[in-house]
């Protein structure tokens, strides 16, 4: 049985295998030491964009960054990190982002000349994370959010946007205001989905994309795959959230609140076809995961 939503709650030992094997076989393209096992999440993120950031360098021909990428196989995180309470993070705030075939939404690589990002934002990202962490979501983000771009800075009645890609597990792109309550939010609910889609990978878990299911957040039907990460990702921020909301005043509680009152209503359509999308799952300690994180913010 899944323990329920603690500090320790969020480690998937096939997910902790997958971590140091993934970077191995990165590494070994480098011809560089795996990091030491404390270490491994921090690698694993930063693995990722050595291995994106060398191979579009070799398609382009560009000799001199393809070098610089097999001369840095972190890609240079270790020189940006900044201690959090999860470990160290890499905080940049790039200016502009990439579009390719590798992804649906743009991103961001680190290379030579990625800066991290302004000290208020770097200040504001420790302050995040050391809340998430407070409040037992530290495991999620030191494993799955061990880089963080900030995209726009936004006010509380704006609308928010926020991704990952699969390309660069570990990696969270979030909008933001200066309320680390409300960032710690969204770094909940990105770094939900690179360890769902970790854990999908290091069970061997292929869903069916001919089920479909209601998704009240799309307003549509969708297959498996999205529709079970929302019923993850949404549920693990409505936790949060309620947790937190003793932390807060002002502008921040009446955001976190409204928040919270809007998420109940869309994640109580969701209980039936919930039990029908977990089916599909067939490894039972990941499908437990997700049944509890759900039966949980289903009872808030």
């Amino acid at each position: 049985m899944a323990t329920p939503v603690q500090h320790s709650g969020f480690r998937f030992t096939p997910t902790d295998r997958l971590h140091p094997r993934r970077v191995q076989r990165i590494r070994d393209l480098a011809a560089t030491a795996l990091a030491p096992a404390a270490e491994h999440a921090f690698a694993y993120a930063t693995a990722h964009h050595y291995l994106e950031g060398a191979d579009a360098a070799a398609r382009a021909g560009d000799h001199d960054l393809f070098a610089w990428y097999t001369a840095h196989p972190d890609a240079g995180a270790h020189a940006l990190a900044t201690p959090t309470a999860v470990g160290n993070c890499v905080v940049i705030a790039p200016e502009q982002l990439i579009t390719s075939p590798i992804s649906d939404t743009p991103y961001y690589l680190l290379n030579p000349y990625t800066r991290p990002a302004p000290g208020g934002d770097q200040e504001l990202a420790r302050a995040a994370y050391a809340v998430a962490d407070d409040t037992g979501f530290g495991d999620l983000l030191a494993g799955h959010a061990r880089i963080l771009a900030f995209l726009g800075h936004k006010q509380y009645n704006d609308t928010f946007d926020s991704w990952t890609i699969s390309r660069l597990p570990g990696t969270v792109f979030v909008d933001h205001v200066a309320d680390p309550a409300a960032l710690a939010r969204d770094l909940i609910h990105e770094a939900g989905h690179n360890w769902l889609n970790d854990a999908l990978v290091a069970t061997g878990c292929k869903l069916d994309d001919q089920a479909l299911f209601h998704s009240p957040w799309k307003r549509t039907l969708r297959p498996a795959y999205g529709f079970l990460h929302a019923c993850w990702a949404f549920p693990l921020t409505m936790i949060y959230t309620a947790r937190v909301l003793d932390r807060t005043d002002g502008a921040s509680r009446r955001f976190l609140t409204s928040y919270l009152d809007l998420q109940r209503t869309f994640l109580a359509d969701t209980g039936p076809d919930h039990a029908r999308a977990l089916a599909l799952i067939p490894d039972e300690d990941l499908r437990e995961h997700l049944h509890v994180v759900h039966q949980q913010a289903i009872q808030l």
